[in-house]
């Protein structure tokens, strides 16, 4: 399960985004699932790869969807006053 993007995408579609975390590394770094899962659920994006955690799209939508997701962004965007 882990390693199959598809049936990880469905799984992160069906569960409002909280099976992020059990997707191996490489599904993590994925944008498509992770933007998937953060749109669902900021808190999400605790989950997602350490650079897409730097990514401001990824961010954005993530706090969006739950502002207190901010804690899971990269640093820099974390004092990015925009964000």
């Amino acid at each position: 399960f882990r390693h199959d993007r598809e049936l990880v995408l469905l799984a992160v579609q069906q569960s409002d985004g909280w099976a992020l975390q059990f997707a191996s590394e490489d599904l993590k770094r994925d944008r498509e699932i992770v933007m998937t899962a953060v749109r669902r659920n900021g808190w999400a994006l605790e989950h997602a790869s350490e650079e897409l955690k730097r990514d401001r799209e990824v961010v954005l939508v993530a706090v969006q969807a739950n502002g207190e997701a901010l804690e899971f962004a990269g640093e820099a965007l974390r004092r990015d006053r925009e964000v």
